[in-house]
Parts: structure tokens; C-alpha cells; sequence
């Protein structure tokens, strides 16, 4: 079993990058090997270091989630950026992307006649510069527009000097047990219509955008020119419950110490604390997880309460209960979030502390 390293005090978040290059090259070779492109989601790292080698790995270009995120990463050298999600691009923020659009290409997502008009009246002459894509409700119904009225909307942000280069959707229902495969045939329906009803009115389609880490693997009906994963480049408990990773493919852990625990026969049952809470692990947990993370070490183990710096672990009968002092490697239920709690994270090779990442999109939610 991998040790923690010595030097790192807990809680920290630690990733294992052999495991994380690995992961990179699988999805890297699986799109290759469909020809579609590969166009990462960096807002689960939020990492230069690990946009730079999903770049070199043959990704086209990074998704971002917001003007923020791409900021960073166009100043880290990233020069193509698709900010997926439809924006309302005010005066200030038109400014930002005029400025942005100088140093990367730059794709935003719209969803509405008055996001696109709203976008090409505040970029003015700097709308020949950035490109959109329509997003399209796909099933996940948060934000995207219906297949029926996107041509209403490509037409809008084409009036308003906007480039419109296809459609885009998050299958982000993919995300509960049983649904990746019927997820990812609704992603296919929605881009072939969306597709279909606007090149019948006269737009070049040339991207069809989808995918999320749960439905990238499955392959599908081959409408979507690119995917957009995020969270297969560093695992969570999430997708290894829904059976999407395997523990050897889990690049990130949170470093914790064993701090509490119930005495033998003890009513609280086999309970151990640890000093990792939602500061640090997030507190997502989905109505179908089994709990707010896994171990790495101890899969059957569960985490059953959260608060702000410990994390109450039920131990399964049979397993040694961890000693008080014993530190354990501890996987976040959703990795994006743990990402934005922290300011820097360990790069760990062979249980030896490598090098040391900033999380340089840390908070750039605007």
C-alpha cells in the first residue's frame, strides 16, 4: 500500500501522478481512436500543470465554466477555450472578453435570443471575434434550450455579429446510477436535431459538442463531434459508484489523520473521526451515494457525517479499525469541489512527494 508521505500534514489533497497521466492518455487514446476531439473540462482541476498535459496529450483546446477560468488559463498559455455555459454578457463582461479573445480563441455558450443579443450589443465590433455555440436541453433540464428553438436563437446571435459555429449539450443526468447509457442516447438525439435544424436553415454546423465523464467511454451514436470530460482526469467517489473508475484509476486524495474512535462493544458502533471535513472534502453527496467519500484503502468503509473539520467514518465489520494517529487517504464524493477548497495540492509519485501544484483557477467564478 502506498504510504503518505512524511512532509505532508493533514488534511491535504494529494495527487498521484502516475495514476493522473494514465488516466489522461486512456481518454486521449479512446478519441482518438472514434475520431472526435477531446476538449477537457479544466474546472475539475483548475490546475495549468494538468491542462498543459491534457494539451500535449492531443486535447484540441480546455472547456472552462466561466471568463474567470479562462482568464487564468489563457494566461497559463492555453489558446483555445470554450466557456460552456450560456452567459449574459453585460458591459463589463464584454470587456473581459474582448480582452480575452486577443490572447485565445475564445467559444461561449447561448441558450436565448436575449443572451445572444445582449452578447453582440456590449462586444460590439469585438463579436467577429468570438464564436458561440447553442446549448440544447438534452435532459439534465438545467440550463439549454429545445431542439425546436435553436434556429431562433443561432439566428439571433448570427443578427447580432456573433460567429455561430453548432451546438453543444451536458448530459449531466448521466450522474445517478443506471442512466450514463440512456443519458448519452439523449445527448445523441438532441445534437442530431439540433444539428438538423440548423443546417436546414442555412448555419454551417461545424461543431457538435457533448459528453460528460460518465457517458465518454460508452461510445454512442457518433453525433458529437467533440467531448468534454472533467472529472475522468482525477476520479471521485461518485463515478467509481457508478462503476465509471476504478480505485487504481483514482488520481486524488485527501490526506487525513485518524484523531477519534470508538472503544471495542462501544454504542456508537465502529466508528473512527478523522481530521477531514466539508472544508476540504465538499459536502455533495448525492440522494444515491452511500456516503460523503470512500478510502482509497478501506472501499467497504463509509464516511457517514460531515462537519466543517471532521468526517465520521463507519468501519466494516471483519477490518482492523486504523489506530488513533493512523493516517488514511480519504476520496472526495466530487473532486471539482475539493479543488476549489484548497490553494495548492501535493504531486505524489511512488509515495514520494514530487512537486507541488497551484490551483491556479481557484475561485474565478465570474
Amino acid at each position: 500500500m502506498p504510504m503518505i508521505p512524511d512532509q505532508i500534514d493533514t488534511p491535504s489533497v494529494m495527487i498521484d501522478v502516475g495514476v493522473l497521466d494514465a488516466n489522461i492518455a486512456r481518454m486521449a487514446s479512446a478519441m482518438h481512436t472514434r475520431g472526435v476531439r477531446l476538449r477537457p473540462h479544466a474546472k475539475t482541476h483548475k490546475v495549468l500543470e494538468i491542462g498543459a498535459r491534457q494539451l500535449a496529450a492531443g486535447a484540441v483546446g480546455l472547456t472552462v465554466a466561466t471568463i474567470g477560468e479562462a482568464e487564468t488559463f489563457a494566461a497559463g498559455g492555453a489558446a483555445n477555450l470554450f466557456i460552456a455555459y450560456p452567459l449574459w454578457v453585460d458591459a463589463r463582461r464584454a470587456r473581459r472578453l474582448r480582452v480575452l479573445s486577443e490572447a485565445a480563441a475564445i467559444r461561449v455558450g447561448v441558450d436565448s435570443v436575449e443572451g445572444a443579443a445582449e452578447m453582440g450589443r456590449n462586444l460590439g465590433t469585438g463579436a467577429r471575434n468570438v464564436s458561440v455555440l447553442v446549448e440544447v436541453d438534452s435532459g439534465h433540464h438545467r440550463s439549454g434550450a429545445r431542439p425546436a428553438d435553436v434556429v431562433d436563437i443561432a439566428r439571433a446571435a448570427a443578427d447580432a455579429g456573433l460567429l455561430v459555429e453548432g451546438a453543444f449539450t451536458f448530459p449531466g443526468h448521466s450522474y445517478a446510477p443506471g442512466m450514463p447509457q440512456h443519458a448519452l442516447q439523449d445527448e445523441d438525439t438532441a445534437l442530431r436535431e439540433a444539428s438538423s435544424r440548423l443546417r436546414a436553415a442555412g448555419f454551417d454546423v461545424d461543431e457538435l459538442s457533448g459528453g460528460s465523464t460518465p457517458t465518454a467511454l460508452l461510445g454512442g451514436g457518433g453525433a458529437a463531434t467533440e467531448l468534454r470530460p472533467g472529472v475522468y482526469v482525477l476520479g471521485d467517489a461518485q463515478q467509481y459508484e457508478l462503476q465509471r473508475c476504478a480505485l487504481e484509476d483514482i488520481a486524488l486524495t485527501v490526506a487525513a489523520t485518524v484523531v477519534s474512535r470508538s472503544a471495542p462493544a462501544h454504542a456508537r458502533g465502529r466508528r473512527v473521526v478523522v481530521d477531514s471535513g466539508s472544508k476540504i472534502l465538499g459536502s455533495d453527496r448525492p440522494a444515491w451515494a452511500t456516503g460523503y467519500g470512500r478510502l482509497l484503502d478501506e472501499p467497504a468503509a463509509r464516511i457517514v457525517a460531515l462537519s466543517e473539520h471532521h468526517a465520521t467514518i463507519e468501519w466494516p465489520d471483519g477490518a482492523a479499525m486504523p489506530a488513533h494517529g493512523q493516517r488514511l487517504r480519504i476520496v472526495p464524493n466530487h473532486v471539482c469541489l475539493t479543488m476549489n477548497l484548497v490553494d495548492r495540492v501535493s504531486v505524489v509519485r511512488n509515495g514520494s512527494v514530487e512537486d507541488e501544484w497551484e490551483v491556479a483557477a481557484r475561485g474565478q467564478n465570474s
